[in-house]
């Protein structure tokens, strides 16, 4: 049972104060086994250090496997501390919260082929068949971060891509060769090249921050104090050390992966004073988000109108593989619409806008933007209970 990517959290004296707070855990690419482990002793460190605190009370954990819909959580800042990988946690910090340490294991993403495969770089794996990741892995955000910076997508580079929930299966795509490539962590690689395995490396990312944890800003927790609970709560068994991370170790990641278009045809890109304005004279803020985040925090006047996304985030997604209510929507098609969501990292507005367009709305206003930048211009938000 491996605990490699495990992050452990206690309060220490004076951090009583963590009564009700909200923490999320995600273990980030392991397998299924492993991820569970990992979350059961964590959640089993906090909880017994909470008790001999007695502040155990009121105190939620939560597991996460889907990154995805942690980025969303991030920035809707749902939970008070974030256990996670470098891309949800380089996503929290931009949002306002405060690294507290990472894990001494960093992370790279590589593009690995057999040794005897005439494909030295990315450039020359354009049209080949690729194995990768689900696409809220470390591993894809980092790569399609990378091919994203060549100017195309994977959809675009790759003739054709297998995806895997976990990283030693890709080796099999490629001794089968059904793959040409694949991409996986550093440390998978170097096993299996470790193992006897031929391969290559032909690509590498910059090296990001391994599991990492993150507190929400004027959070009671000091950052110094958790830190060194974190580091006296992680099981000498991993074989790791909690150190301290600055807010800049995550820029590159945070730059990456799953950022929208700055352009939408059909569709008028507009930021938060020109969407106050485009309400005052009648115009409906649709917000694409879930519910969960809706209640928590929306522009004062919006609607919900939820886009369900399954499809990649990408320019050329397949529409067809979410779901968004139309029929929700006003029924005159000249309505002046503004579509938003949480931020140039969230899609889900992107894709409604796009539905709208399509649809024959004629004045479709997507606010990339989204809640982040109305809220950070001070304007009007209401909460649900």
């Amino acid at each position: 049972m491996s605990l490699a990517a495990a992050g452990f959290i206690a309060l220490a004296p004076g951090l009583v104060h963590a009564e009700g707070l909200s923490v999320l855990v995600n273990p980030g690419d392991q397998g299924e086994q492993s991820r569970y482990a990992v979350f059961n002793v964590w959640k089993s460190a906090v909880e017994q250090s909470l008790r001999r605190e007695r502040a155990a009370a009121g105190m939620v954990i939560n597991q996460s496997t889907d990154a995805a819909a942690d980025l969303g959580a991030t920035r809707s800042r749902l939970h008070d501390v974030f256990v996670a990988p470098a891309h949800v946690i380089g996503s929290a910090v931009r949002y306002g919260y405060v690294p507290v340490g990472s894990v001494d294991k960093s992370v790279q993403a590589v593009l690995a082929a057999p040794t005897s495969s005439p494909i030295s770089n990315l450039s020359e794996a354009a049209g080949k068949r690729l194995g990768l990741p689900q696409q809220d892995s470390v591993v894809t955000y980092l790569l399609r971060g990378e091919v994203n910076a060549s100017n195309s997508t994977i959809k675009r580079h790759f003739g054709a891509i297998t995806e895997s929930r976990y990283q030693d299966a890709l080796l099999v795509c490629l001794q089968i060769r059904r793959c040409d490539v694949v991409a996986v962590e550093r440390a998978v690689f170097d096993r299996w090249v470790a193992a006897g395995e031929p391969l290559k490396m032909v690509m590498q990312s910059k090296v990001v921050p391994g599991l990492a944890v993150a507190i929400k800003p004027g959070s009671p927790l000091q950052p110094e104090a958790l830190r060194a609970a974190l580091g006296s709560n992680l099981p000498a068994t991993t074989g790791l050390k909690l150190q301290p991370v600055a807010a800049s170790a995550f820029d590159y990641v945070s730059t990456l992966g799953y950022f929208t278009p700055r352009l939408l045809p059909g569709a008028t890109v507009v930021e938060a004073a020109a969407v106050a304005q485009l309400m005052k004279a009648g115009a409906q803020y649709i917000d694409t988000r879930n519910d969960v985040e809706f209640k928590a925090g929306h522009a004062a006047g919006a609607k919900l109108v939820p886009y369900v996304e399954k499809s990649a985030k990408e320019a050329d997604f397949k529409a067809d593989e979410d779901k968004f209510d139309l029929s929700k929507l006003p029924a005159d098609k000249n309505a002046p619409l503004v579509f938003a969501c949480n931020g140039p990292e969230c899609w889900k507005s992107f894709k409604a806008s796009h539905a709208a367009v399509k649809a024959g709305y004629t004045k479709v206003h997507w606010f990339r933007g989204g809640f982040p930048e109305w809220r950070a211009a001070n304007l009007p938000v209401e909460t649900q209970p």
